[in-house]
């Protein structure tokens, strides 16, 4: 049980450090950038949906967030999830 919580709680991490990631390097690294095209392909398909969904308030995309707050609630019900199977 203690190996499936580490792998979901290391998981989450990993997406919500590579989300904060394609942000931050959106505003320093060119668009050709191999790093940022990279972490471009990993983000833009669970972003995507959600800028579909929510449009910029006043300019600024609210969409990192979003997701970022959907992978916690994510790993919070995968967690639950595997403490109730494991009990």
């Amino acid at each position: 049980m203690a190996a499936g919580l580490s792998l979901i709680r290391i998981l989450g991490q990993v997406l919500s450090l590579l989300v904060i990631a394609h942000v931050a390097l959106g505003y320093i690294l060119p668009w050709e950038h191999p790093a940022r095209r990279t972490l471009d392909k990993i983000v833009s398909p669970l972003l995507n949906p959600i800028r579909g969904a929510v449009r910029p308030i006043g300019g600024l995309d609210f969409s990192p967030v979003i997701l970022i707050l959907l992978i916690n609630a994510l790993q919070w019900l995968l967690s639950a999830v595997v403490r109730a199977i494991f009990r």
